[in-house]
Formats: structure tokens, sequence, C-alpha cells
């Protein structure tokens, strides 16, 4: 306050210094009266246009005060002897006060112009930062902060139709609840007690209601503000339910998946199963041999039946991040070796290569979980690999990453497929009836290495094979 009026009392004071300066100079140099008055006339219009129309008045007056008592006849007296100089000191102020009042109009105008182009920033500046918030919740409480920190205010409150709880900028926010509710049922803006209360449109539907405090919003910007807010809660609200959807559809089709990849995978052990039991328990007349072998077949298709409920338990727990890593430095070999062994039954048809680079460092790894991510890979270049095709494995280190590759000459993998294939369940088009599995082999792979901090990945092209590999933390202290 002190200050404000410090400021008032110096450009009063400018006012007359202005009026002063200007006799002065005028009465020096014999200007005629026309001159001088339009001297005088600038003087007010500036003080109009840059300090506003009470300053004007004041230099009016005064200004016509000295133009009388300096310039018109009698000089050095109030009085006037000519009737014309009457009219033209009559003249003179008239034109002052005009020239003023338009002036201070014009200065209100182009305030009120930088002042709605200020608003139109910050709103624009406030609803990237609203476009930014997908969940509901979030974005309300948020919200607050966000007009807070956008136009300067003291403190903001915000409600939702559909979520009753009041968020604030501030605990101690001077908002009445029952007057934002009345704004929020009503849909019409509020000013009580220095509060805006604005509703959140959208459309013609109120979706929830805004307060602002400590700091003066023009109408128009309060309803824009309301409009954005509500607008940016719509967003949210269809974004959560969009992600929902999605989320339902994926479910469902991961479940399609399960259930076709099951019905397909458990059918065929159950069948040759049944059989044999059914030829066992028929009386046939069957030698040692015979018998022996319905019963390995039995004992074979168990254990894949024992597996199947294995992997697919496994992918739960995976899924679910139920599993702990035993990190420890180990050599690729430690797990390669007994990999290659797991996979016996799938590589007995093709040679294979292992190449190592000498002096590979260790990597940090849980060598069963590693062990179990080669078998899937080693298993599946055997399934898909014709007879007699080699397969080749390698190992090298590539600056802090130890990396390992699988490379098959089978079918090869369309390029549109290479990112779905480490999907549940999901089998390439041209594999799924032509070799056994669940398609969850390579996803769990997936899971583990990136357990690890690893990647891993296929380079691929129809007809010409795959090359599977992945990749795992070098071991430092080793």
């Amino acid at each position: 306050m002190k200050t404000g009026a410090a400021k008032q009392a110096t450009r009063y004071t400018l006012v007359i210094v202005a009026i002063a300066a200007i006799t002065a100079v005028d009465f020096r140099l014999h200007l005629n009266h026309t001159t001088v008055a339009l001297m005088f006339l600038l003087a007010v219009l500036l003080a109009s246009a840059y300090w506003g129309l009470r300053y004007a008045v004041v230099m009016a007056f005064v200004a016509t005060a000295a133009f009388n008592f300096f310039f018109l006849p009698p000089v050095g007296t109030f009085t006037i002897a000519d009737p014309q100089n009457w009219v033209a000191l009559f003249a003179f102020l008239v034109s002052a006060l005009v020239a003023s009042n338009l002036a201070e109009r014009a200065r209100r105008e182009a305030e009120r112009a930088k002042s709605r182009r200020r608003d139109v920033e910050r709103l624009y500046g406030l609803s990237q930062r609203l476009l930014a918030s997908e969940n509901v919740l979030e974005l309300l409480s948020a919200l607050p902060h966000y007009v807070q920190e956008t136009f300067g205010a003291d403190s903001v409150a915000v409600m939702a139709a559909d979520h009753p709880t009041v968020h604030r900028s501030s605990l101690d926010a001077p908002f009445e609840e029952s007057v934002l509710r009345s704004t929020l049922l009503r849909g019409e803006p509020i000013t009580q007690a220095g509060v805006s209360y604005v509703p959140l449109r959208l459309g013609m539907r109120t979706v929830g209601a805004l307060a602002v405090t400590g700091y003066e919003l023009s109408r128009e910007t309060l309803d824009a503000l309301g409009s954005l807010a509500g607008l940016a809660i719509e967003r949210a609200r269809a974004l959560e339910a969009l992600s929902k959807n999605r989320a339902e559809q994926e479910h469902e089709r991961l479940r399609s998946a399960l259930l076709d990849s099951v019905t397909h995978e458990f059918r065929t052990p159950l069948t040759s199963i049944k059989a044999s039991v059914t030829t066992l328990l028929s009386g046939s007349n069957l030698d040692d041999q015979g018998r022996r072998e319905l019963l390995t077949v039995i004992d074979e298709e168990t254990d894949r039946l024992n597996r199947l409920v294995g992997e697919a338990s496994e992918m739960a727990q995976l899924d679910a991040g139920m599993f702990k890593l035993d990190l420890q430095a180990h050599a690729i070999e430690d797990a390669l070796e007994p990999a290659l062994q797991d996979a016996k039954s799938s590589l007995d048809n093709h040679p294979v290569e292992v190449i190592v680079a000498p002096h590979l460092p260790k990597a940090r790894m849980d060598v069963q979980r590693i062990r179990e991510v080669m078998m899937h890979l080693l298993e599946n270049a055997g399934k898909y690999s014709g007879p007699g095709v080699p397969i080749k494995v390698t190992a090298e280190s590539k600056g802090d990453q130890l990396v390992v590759s699988v490379a098959d000459r089978g079918p090869g993998i369309d390029s549109f497929e290479q990112s779905l294939i480490f999907e549940k369940f999901y089998r390439g088009r041209n594999q799924r009836y032509s070799a056994p599995g669940t398609g969850m082999g390579l996803a769990i792979a997936k899971v583990i290495v990136e357990a690890h901090g690893g990647t891993i990945g296929v380079v691929s092209q129809s007809g010409s094979g795959s090359v599977f590999s992945f990749t795992l933390p070098v071991d430092k202290k080793s």
C-alpha cells in the first residue's frame, strides 16, 4: 500500500514538473498561443496513455491554469480580457479532457487485449499439461496445482461428478464444499466471498466444478477453463475405458489362444495314451515286446503332458513376477552343456556345432534359468529344421554384454511375425500344425532374459533359416 501511494505521489509531482518545464520553455522562447496549447495537449495525451485518466485530468487543469496565467493577456493574472480567449481556453480544456479520455480508453483496451492474450497463452499451456494425464484420479489430483501454477492463483479446488472427493491445491484453501456441489448440480458459475466457482462442462453436460481464489479471471476465461478441464476429464475417462476394453479383448484373445493351444496339445498325447491303454485292457494277445512298446508310449506321452502343465504353470508364475533369480558369475558353458542334454531328443538327427570364443568372461546369471532359455532355443531349432540339417551355437563378448546365438536352417519366419513369436501362445502360421508345441517356450525365454537385464531377438528370412540371439550382462568382477 505504501509503495502504491508513493508511486502516485511521484507521478503527480512529475505532472506538475512537466507543466512547469513546458511553461518555462515556451515562455522563454516566446512561442505563439497555438504552439503552447499543442505542447500542453501532447503532454496530457502522454500522461493519459501511460499513466491513466486521473493524472491526465490533473495535468489538463494545471495546464489550463498555466496557459491562462502565463500566455493569455493580461499575462500574470487569471483574468481574461478578450472574450475570444475565453473560447480558446475552454476549447483547450475540453480538447484535453476528451483526448485524455480517448487515450485512457485506448490504453485500457490495449491492456485488456494483453490480458486476454496472456490468458489464452496460459490456457494453451494448461491444455498441454492436462493432455499428458490419462487417468481420471491422477488428473483430478493434479488439476488444482496446474491451475494454480498457470494462473498464479492463491488456491484451487476441483470436484468431479462421479468422484465426490474434493481435490485441493492446499489444505487451508477457503472453499465451501456446499457451494462447489451447488455449482456442480446447477451448472452455473457463482462468485462468493472472493471465490469464483465455475462448472466444468462438456457440451451441455456438467462433469465437475472448479473453484479459484486469489486471481481475478474474466468470465470468458473462466468459461474456457471450465470447458478445457471438462474436456480433459472426459478424455481421461475415455482413455481409461478404451484401455480397459483393450485389456478385456487381449484377455479374451489370450484365453482363446490358450484353449486352442491346450486343446490341440493335450489331445494328441491323451489320444495316444487312451489307445495304448485300451489295447492293453482289451486282452489282445500281445507279446512282451508289443506290451513294452505300448507302455513306452504311455510313459512318453505322460511325460509330455507333465511338461505341458509345467510350462503353463511356469508361464503363470513368470507373468505374476513370482520368481527369484539366483544371480552368480558363471561361464556360459555351465548352462550350455546341460541344455544340450535337455534338448537331446530334438537334436538327435542334427549335427550341432558349438563355437565359444576363447577367454570369454563370465556372466551374471541364474544358471538354471539360462539353461532353460537355451533348451527352448535348441529345441525350436531342432524341431523346425529338416533331418540332417546342422545347428550352430555361438557365444561371444560384445562390450559389456555376452551374446549367445542359436542358428538353424529351417523355413524361417516372416518379417511381420518376428515381433509376435515372443508373445504367449503365438505360433507361426506355417508351423502351428506342422510341429508340436504350445507357443510358450519363447515367451518364457523372453521373460527370463529380460529379468537378467538382457535382450532377446531373432533375425530371419523366409526359406533361409533363423538366428535367435540373447544377451546377458558380463560380470565385471570376473
